[in-house]
C-alpha cells in the first residue's frame, strides 16, 4: 500500500472518532442540561411547598393568638371597670348623688348653652312625641335657673312669675339666694276670683300684681327668666298674653313653660267633668289650696299649639318632659288614670293617656340667626 493511501485513511480515520466525540459531548452536554432543569425543578417544588407549609403555619398561629389577645383585652376592660368602679366607690355618697342628679339625654333636646343633645328644630320635634319623666317641674325649671345664674355671678338676675299662685318653688330661688346670687323676682297673676282667694291666703304673694295679663305693664327685654306655671290652659287670650311674656325676655333669656295637655284624656276630662269631681281631684293633688281654676284650654295649650308658637317666634325648645299617665307623677284619685285610658280608646288615639301635663323650657336666641346654638 502506498504512503498517500494510508494518510488518507488515517485522516478519514480521525475525522470519524472526531465526530464520534463531538457527538458524545453533545450527548453529555444535553444530559447535563436536561439533569440540571430537572435538578432545579426539584429544588424549586420544595421551595414553593416550604413556603405554602410556611403560610399555614402563620395562619395557625394567628388564629391562636386571637382568642388569647381577646382575652387579654377583656380582662384590660375588666380592669378598667373595676377600677373605675373602685374610683367610684371612693368618692362615696357624693358621686352617688351626683350621678343619681345627671340628666338623662333626651332625644328632643337642641343644644342650647351647657345642655347638649340631638339638634332638632322646633318643626321636627313637632312631630316627636313627649318624653314621659317622673322627675317634677321644680328638678327641671331649677336646674335651668341655676345655670343661667351660675354663667351670670356678679349680675343681677330677674324672674318673672306669670301665675305665681300655681307656682311653688319651681324655680329654687331660695337656695340660689342662699348661695349668693342676686336675684329679682316679680309675680303677676290675672284677675280671677279663685286667683284672688288663692293670693289672700298665702302671705309670701302679698307683692303679686293682679290684673288682665294682655294690659298689665311688662317693660320689653327686661326679664331674665319667666315662669308660666300652670296658666296657660286657665287663662282666656293665652296667645296674646304670651306674646307679651316673650317680648319682656331679654335676648338668651329662658321661657319655662308647665301646663294641662289639651289633646290629653286628663284635658279633656277637666273641661268635661262637673265642678264636684273637678275639685276632689285638685284637692287631692293640692290640698289647702283655693281651686280649681276655669278650664280654658285654648290651643296653645297643647305639644302642638307650643310647637308651632315657638317655630313662628323663632324660639329653642331646650327641652321638653311630660308628666302623669302610667308614670304615676301626678297623684290623683282612684280611677282617674282609669278613666283617662277609656277616653284615650273611646277617642281612638286623638287623645292620649301617656301624660297629663307638659314642661317646655324654651330660649329666646341672641339674633334671628341663633335659633339652633
Amino acid at each position: 500500500m502506498s504512503v498517500g493511501r494510508l494518510a488518507g485513511s488515517g485522516t478519514e480515520a480521525a475525522r470519524g472518532s472526531g465526530a464520534q466525540r463531538a457527538r458524545a459531548d453533545r450527548a453529555t452536554a444535553e444530559r447535563t442540561i436536561a439533569e440540571r432543569a430537572t435538578a432545579e425543578r426539584a429544588t424549586a417544588e420544595p421551595t414553593t411547598a416550604e413556603r405554602a407549609t410556611a403560610e399555614r403555619a402563620t395562619a395557625e398561629r394567628t388564629t391562636a393568638e386571637r382568642p388569647a389577645s381577646d382575652g387579654a383585652a377583656a380582662g384590660g376592660a375588666a380592669a378598667g371597670g373595676s377600677a373605675a368602679g373602685r374610683t367610684a366607690a371612693g368618692h362615696g355618697a357624693a358621686a352617688d348623688a351626683r350621678v343619681r342628679a345627671a340628666p338623662a339625654p333626651a332625644s328632643n333636646v337642641v343644644l342650647v348653652g351647657s345642655h347638649t343633645g340631638s339638634a332638632t328644630t322646633a318643626a321636627q320635634s313637632a312631630s316627636a312625641a313627649p318624653v314621659t319623666d317622673s322627675r317634677p317641674a321644680a328638678d327641671l325649671f331649677a336646674r335651668y335657673t341655676r345655670d343661667y345664674i351660675t354663667g351670670r355671678d356678679g349680675q343681677q338676675v330677674m324672674i318673672l312669675e306669670a301665675g305665681c299662685t300655681t307656682a311653688g318653688d319651681d324655680l329654687g330661688v331660695g337656695a340660689l339666694r342662699a348661695a349668693g346670687g342676686d336675684i329679682v323676682v316679680s309675680l303677676i297673676d290675672d284677675d280671677q276670683p279663685v286667683t284672688s282667694a288663692a293670693l289672700g291666703a298665702d302671705q309670701s304673694l302679698a307683692d303679686c300684681i293682679q290684673g288682665d295679663l294682655r294690659t298689665v305693664p311688662l317693660p320689653p327685654r327686661s326679664q331674665d327668666i319667666v315662669l308660666c306655671p300652670l296658666l296657660l290652659q286657665r287663662i282666656q287670650h293665652a296667645e296674646l298674653v304670651l306674646d307679651r311674656l316673650v317680648a319682656a325676655i331679654r335676648p338668651g333669656g329662658l321661657l319655662l313653660l308647665h301646663f294641662g295637655d289639651r289633646d290629653s284624656a286628663a284635658g279633656f276630662l277637666d273641661r268635661v267633668l262637673p265642678s264636684a269631681a273637678r275639685r276632689a281631684i285638685w284637692r287631692r293633688r293640692r290640698p289647702g289650696r283655693p281651686g280649681p281654676y276655669p278650664p280654658v284650654y285654648e290651643r296653645l295649650s297643647s305639644a302642638r299649639g307650643i310647637q308651632a308658637y315657638a317655630l313662628m317666634r323663632e324660639l329653642v325648645i331646650a327641652e321638653r318632659r311630660a308628666l302623669g299617665g302610667p308614670a304615676g307623677t301626678l297623684a290623683g284619685p282612684p280611677g282617674f288614670l282609669a278613666a283617662q285610658k277609656l277616653i284615650a280608646w273611646l277617642s281612638r288615639g286623638r287623645l292620649t293617656a301617656a301624660h297629663e301635663e307638659l314642661l317646655y323650657v324654651l330660649r329666646k336666641p341672641e339674633d334671628r340667626f341663633a335659633r339652633i346654638l
